[in-house]
């Protein structure tokens, strides 16, 4: 194992593969049987199988008139109606069959009738006591889900690693599963850093600020399926970080903040080192957040991998996005998810500096036909105000300067 904390800055596409490399080689935790509501959020630990056909029986998806469609090929068909069926029917009621020159009322979820093939619209058609008359022709299978087609019994409808959300809920309870396994959520400790920072409970003195980090990456934490533990803050005193560091790594993932850069009191890497920490990388070409570092530590036995993120608040919401993100996933059984990059075109012209890759806050608004994007107006990385404007990033590669009004640009959402 490396115990050194010599330089090893990377891009921002070497250390995001870095990344995602160390997270497929981590350990999911334990699963559990959890009622389904309270799985929301978290990575199933089991393939949710169709339990039947689905669905199981040839399905209307609109309410009209079930038919033969040969019979209604030439328009206006007229056509003997010999029924109705109502989602939900009996087995007695549903049990019409529809033949040569006739149609059964069909409504939208309601099972098919044996004979038909297709369903008109009933905007399409005009019911004058029994007869039936067609103003529009249909095709064999139009308007009608077959048996089995969205599944067959024991078919897999949702993978395992798939996070729970409100699709996969629906899939759960269609199958009759008030249960499912899932990962629990793996615990990260958060550890802020330095001698300036007091709880949100206290009143700051003139020099010292309150430490609003360590709650917004458990607010991260918890978005992303994860459970933060919030340690009391580090001194910039090894002695002290390093019996910190110890509590910490007894976690899943160890979360640092602040005590990162090159500065006197910036001890983080000293003392990860002293306890024999593996580093990964201890820097990235990136703004905000080019100090961050991602390695491992094994102690008593435990291997637990950590990242040092920057101080500033911006800085330690992106680079949790860019780099723990995967981590926590892998940690929490989640299959790898890409950053979710899109494109917008962007309002108003800006210039930066080349040489890194650069993640800015900026609001995305528009049209889903033409959405739009601008940069939101901020002070640098300890601009916690500009964080709560935006809600996206964007996203400048190291070698582009300017940037025109109109111009189509990659953001990253917040």
């Amino acid at each position: 194992m490396t115990v050194s904390t010599q330089s090893k800055l990377l891009t921002f596409a070497e250390a995001r593969r870095v990344v995602e490399q160390q997270a497929a080689t981590l350990t999911a935790t334990e699963a559990e049987l959890t009622n389904l509501l309270d799985a929301v959020g978290l990575a199933l630990a089991e393939d949710v199988r169709a339990d039947r056909d689905f669905p199981p029986f040839p399905r209307a998806t609109r309410d009209g008139f079930a038919v033969r469609a040969a019979d209604v090929h030439a328009v206006p068909a007229r056509l003997r109606s010999v029924g109705t069926i109502r989602a939900g029917a009996s087995v007695e009621e549903s049990g019409i069959s529809v033949g040569s020159g006739e149609a059964a009322e069909i409504m939208t979820g309601a099972p098919v009738p044996e004979g038909a093939d297709a369903v008109v619209m009933v905007e399409y058609t005009e019911l004058t006591d029994e007869t039936v008359t067609v103003k529009r022709p249909v095709k064999s299978g139009e308007n009608v889900v077959s048996a089995g087609a969205e599944a067959r019994h024991g078919d897999v409808m949702v993978k395992r690693g798939t996070r729970v959300r409100h699709a996969v809920v629906a899939v759960a309870a269609a199958v009759g599963r008030p249960e499912v396994a899932v990962h629990r959520r793996p615990r990260l400790a958060v550890l802020a850093t330095g001698d300036e920072l007091v709880d949100i409970n206290l009143p700051p003195g003139p020099n010292e600020i309150r430490n609003s980090n360590s709650y917004s990456l458990a607010a991260q934490v918890y978005e992303a399926g994860g459970e933060p533990a919030l340690l009391p803050v580090a001194r910039d005193d090894a002695g002290d970080m390093a019996l910190l560091l110890r509590k910490g790594l007894e976690a899943d993932l160890l979360l640092l903040t602040g005590g990162v850069s090159m500065g006197k009191y910036d001890l983080v890497e000293e003392v990860l080192a002293s306890l024999g920490a593996e580093f990964f990388f201890t820097g990235v070409a990136i703004q905000p957040g080019k100090p961050v570092v991602f390695g491992q530590v094994r102690l008593d036995g435990k291997t637990t991998p950590f990242f040092g993120l920057p101080g500033n608040p911006v800085s330690t919401m992106v680079t949790f996005q860019l780099f723990v993100r995967p981590v926590l996933d892998a940690l929490g059984g989640a299959n790898p998810a890409p950053l979710p990059f899109a494109q917008a075109s962007l309002r108003a012209p800006f210039a930066t500096k080349t040489g890194l890759t650069r993640f800015l806050p900026a609001k995305l608004e528009g049209t889903h036909e033409k959405p739009e994007v601008e940069l939101v107006r901020w002070q640098g990385s300890g601009d916690l105000m500009a964080a709560a404007k935006a809600n996206c990033y964007i996203v400048v590669p190291p070698d582009r300067e300017n940037f025109e009004a109109g111009e189509v640009v990659t953001v990253l959402p917040s």
